[in-house]
């Protein structure tokens, strides 16, 4: 096993965890009840933490960060399967570890399950979108400019936190750990489960799709 990759995608999904909740509970401070200006904090600091992370760690690991980009990989037969579960579990604890790292920062109790409702067919319905967007843009930058992936991803998901109404999560890591944090970016716990399927539809979608649209 290649500890070199998977340490990048610990400490890669670790600061995008970072990056998410840290602005969100910044922005959430400093607003001053404003929600569009909270979440226009959120949605910069994002992608500016994806643009880093990604160029930073991608020459490493191939900068996935998500469970959901490692099955798209996994499916397309360019990550072994020994190491694409390896991936998923060292980033699903990579991102519990950023929250509890955030709230070590902001002075919060450490340990939080959210109580922010997350649920309804319009937000599944988004996350379905928001997840076949992710990797349109993944392998359509690998396709088409693969040196622009990092400023791609960056772009799409601080746009998507705006056009999507579940400000796209895309992301069962992310889902999973926000999960832990009762702030501005937290989801409720039972309301994980549906948006890790819709996730998983989108990924489904992609697989069906995007082979013939990128094919070489």
């Amino acid at each position: 096993m290649n500890i070199q990759k998977l340490l990048a995608e610990f400490i890669g999904t670790a600061f995008l965890l970072i990056g998410v909740v840290g602005s969100g509970i910044m922005g959430e401070t400093l607003a001053d009840g404003n929600t569009a200006i909270a979440l226009l904090a959120n949605a910069i600091a994002t992608g500016c933490t994806l643009y880093f992370i990604i160029t930073i760690l991608g020459p490493i690991s191939g900068a996935h960060f998500n469970p959901m980009v490692t099955l798209a990989f996994l499916a397309k037969k360019e990550i072994a399967l020994p190491l694409a579960v390896a991936f998923i579990a060292v980033q699903i604890a990579g991102g519990a570890v950023g929250v509890w790292l955030t709230h070590q920062m902001f002075d919060l109790p450490i340990w939080q399950l959210s109580t922010t409702s997350r649920m309804g067919i319009a937000q599944w319905s988004s996350e379905i979108i928001a997840s076949f967007g992710l990797l349109f843009v993944i392998f359509g930058g690998i396709h088409s400019r693969i040196e622009a992936v990092p400023t791609l991803v960056a772009l799409y998901i601080t746009g998507a936190y705006w056009f999507t109404s579940s400000t796209s999560f895309a992301n069962p890591a992310v889902t999973i750990a926000r999960g832990l944090s009762d702030t501005f970016a937290g989801i409720n716990p039972s309301h994980i489960v549906m948006f890790i399927v819709m996730q998983m539809i989108g990924l489904g979608i992609a697989l069906i799709i995007l082979p013939t649209l990128f094919k070489k």
